[in-house]
């Protein structure tokens, strides 16, 4: 009988109470300053990444080999025989390629490695999708099989206060706007299908970044149901706006709140504010 289990990294931004209860596996990054590693979201919160930006940028580092050979030895002391990892965009990170090397030395687990070329809670919203379908009875070939027809219902829309962490951090992708600056012209940044970031739009200034942001939401919904992720990077105010101008919209199937964690948050720096929308029919 299979027991199958699932593995993300720290980019999923999935909450606590989603890990209990489905059991998930999460490999935190490595952030380092001057050398000190910290893993996200375990011995270092967002707020201290942001709080501390303007003295030093730190680097980040995919999740250490050592603790990935670990969780697997949890999976097969907990009698699982199938393994999921289902981890952010390989054009942004590595991390997939990793787990990828660490399971061939855990032969003992039959294991699928998922590229969700996205992030934070869009690549998140997959993994919760995927721990359902385990708990629904669902075998490791059916999930594996399903995964990749979710992806296209699962989208990342994103504006900043400044390009300046993504040009720095190397994840600028095919977002463009020196120019665009100087002008106070602040980008719509979406995840393309190719799992990189690209300009959806521009628009000026920040009060119309959000406007357009709820612009981009009413597309979807006109659709039909979504479930919606409001998040954002030191940004609480602007949070609260655009969760506020959503959460009474029609057609919204659940609505959420939180915040980017501190691996993403290294490369976004302060300011950021968007939403995931996963289409739910």
């Amino acid at each position: 009988m299979q027991k199958i289990g699932i593995i993300t990294d720290s980019a999923s931004d999935i909450t606590n109470d989603i890990i209990e209860k489905y059991n998930i596996k999460v490999a935190p990054f490595r952030i380092i300053y001057s050398g000190k590693e910290y893993e996200d979201k375990v011995d270092i919160t967002p707020e201290e990444v942001y709080s501390s930006l303007h003295k030093e940028i730190p680097t980040t580092s995919l999740p250490n080999v050592k603790r990935i050979n670990e969780i697997l030895d949890e999976f097969e002391k907990e009698g699982y025989t199938h393994v999921i990892s289902i981890n952010i965009s390989s054009a942004l990170s590595g991390t997939s390629n990793s787990i990828r090397l660490v399971l061939e030395d855990h032969p003992k687990l039959t294991s699928f490695v998922f590229d969700t070329k996205t992030l934070t809670m869009a690549e998140g919203c997959l993994v919760i999708e995927a721990a359902k379908l385990v708990e629904e009875g669902k075998t490791f070939e059916e999930i594996i099989s399903i995964l990749p027809t979710l992806r296209p219902k699962v989208q990342c829309y994103f504006t900043l206060n400044t390009l300046e962490y993504l040009k720095k951090g190397g994840r600028i992708g095919k977002v463009s706007g020196t120019i665009g600056e100087i002008l106070s012209l602040k980008p719509i940044i979406e995840v393309g299908d190719d799992g990189v970031y690209n300009t959806y739009a521009k628009v000026r200034g920040r009060k119309q970044s959000l406007t357009k942001l709820r612009k981009i939401l009413d597309s979807y919904l006109e659709k039909g149901k979504c479930n919606v992720w409001v998040l954002h990077g030191h940004s609480e105010e602007d949070c609260k706006d655009l969760y506020n101008s959503f959460k009474d919209l029609d057609n919204i199937n659940n609505i959420e709140t939180g915040s980017i964690g501190p691996a993403l948050g290294v490369h976004t720096g302060p300011g950021l504010v968007g939403f995931i929308v996963q289409e739910v029919e």
